[in-house]
Formats: structure tokens, C-alpha cells, sequence
């Protein structure tokens, strides 16, 4: 069975509480899943709209992470 790819990416998020998408994607990276820019976006929003996570723009091309209490 294969393990969603969105569970990966949420318990990734709640290990460091917040990080931003370059680090999540390099940290993804280390554990071996290669994921584009656009997977992850839509992943992000997936999540933001099941209420689990904020989602925030730091500049222009680096968003912030959240886990929501």
C-alpha cells in the first residue's frame, strides 16, 4: 500500500511546526520524494482548505508554512 504523498508532506510540516517551501521541498529531497513546486502548491492548498495549515507569503517567491492550533 502505497502511503499518500499529502500525509508525508503534513507530517513533514508538523515536525518543525513551520518551515518555507524551499526547505520543505529540500527536506522532502533528503527523504528520497522528489516533488515539483506545482505538486507541492497544490498539496499545500489542499491542506489549507481541510483547515489544517496556513499558508503565508514571505517575498516573492517563498511562502510560510504553518501548522494551525
Amino acid at each position: 500500500m502505497k502511503y499518500p504523498l499529502r500525509n508525508t508532506v503534513y507530517e513533514k510540516i508538523q515536525q518543525s511546526n513551520n518551515i518555507t517551501d524551499t526547505e520543505l521541498i529540500s527536506t522532502l529531497a533528503k527523504d528520497g520524494i522528489e516533488i515539483n513546486l506545482l505538486e507541492l502548491n497544490k498539496i499545500l492548498l489542499d491542506l489549507e482548505i481541510y483547515g489544517l495549515l496556513k499558508v503565508t507569503w514571505i517575498s516573492k517567491d517563498k511562502k510560510r508554512i504553518e501548522i494551525l492550533p
